[in-house]
């Protein structure tokens, strides 16, 4: 599991980039995936997925964001705890050998690592009040 966190890392650094860049996805890709010595070549394929989706699907994975933190100005949430969070919504919805607790437990360990001290308890509560909502919509389709 271990390796899929550091995929995981790879990828944040990756979407770190490009949102405050404004380069292409291929670009970063190549620069931070792709040339990643720490990053085995097995997982690279998992990191780079990751990156793109989350990166192509910017605006819906945020509009998650701002329904469950309306108490909090968008912009003012620390980037890297949106991006931790925007990556983990990703795996909810485009991930689907991902079990959502396994995304809402890597986000919450990532946080421990790359943010303050309350951002893993924060990441937590968005990421729980936006999987019920995606289950909510879910059961509503069926």
């Amino acid at each position: 599991m271990r390796e899929r966190r550091l995929a995981r890392e790879v990828a944040l650094q990756a979407i770190y980039a490009q949102e405050l860049s404004g380069n292409s996805i291929k670009f970063v890709g190549t620069h931070i995936i792709d040339n990643s010595e720490e990053l085995s070549e097995e997982l690279k394929p998992f990191a780079r997925e990751l990156f793109e989706k989350t990166t192509l699907h910017k605006k819906d994975l945020d509009n998650y964001i701002k329904t469950k933190s309306k108490n909090w100005d968008f912009e003012r949430i620390a980037v890297i705890d949106r991006l931790i969070i925007r990556m983990a919504i990703c795996e909810f919805l485009y991930f689907d050998d991902i079990p959502p607790k396994v995304s809402i437990s890597e986000a919450i360990e990532i946080a421990k690592n790359f943010s303050t001290d309350d951002s893993s308890a924060f990441v937590n509560g968005i990421l729980d009040a936006v999987l019920h909502l995606i289950n909510e919509q879910l059961e509503l389709k069926e």
